[in-house]
């Protein structure tokens, strides 16, 4: 009887280890959570620019692009300097321009999407140098 005591203790003992190590590589392995990126469209100063002008993301992250000032602007990625095909750029772009501060759109940038440098611009602005650039890493 004494041995079947110790032999049901040790189980316990090692079923409780077992559940904590998968808690543990639960814990350990669960991914990062998503974060969104704000980005004005026009800085508070008034100037054509997008503010900030780099970002940098994870898969998995949003940036969202906010009217903040000297509208309209829109979002257009550039094929040429950007990993991934036309359909890729245009599919992320936003052509339609915002007018009313307060105005955005998002873009998430996935896991299938390659790594690489995003290079965006202001149509209406381009001239005027309202460029920038998302950076995904994985």
């Amino acid at each position: 009887m004494q041995q079947l005591i110790r032999a049901a203790q040790r189980l316990g003992l090692v079923m409780m280890a077992v559940v904590v190590m998968v808690g543990a590589l639960t814990l350990v392995s669960a991914p990062a959570s998503a974060t969104n990126y704000d980005i004005k469209m026009g800085n508070d100063a008034g100037l054509l620019v997008f503010d900030p002008n780099v970002v940098t993301v994870k898969p998995g992250d949003t940036v969202t692009w906010v009217n903040n000032k000297m509208a309209p602007h829109n979002v257009v990625f550039d094929e040429a300097n950007a990993p991934g095909d036309k359909a890729l750029t245009t599919a992320i772009s936003h052509t339609q321009l915002t007018f009313a501060p307060g105005e955005s759109y998002s873009t998430t940038f996935t896991e299938d999407m390659p790594e690489g440098t995003y290079a965006y611009y202001c149509a209406p602005h381009r001239g005027a140098g309202m460029v920038a650039k998302v950076i995904l890493q994985k």
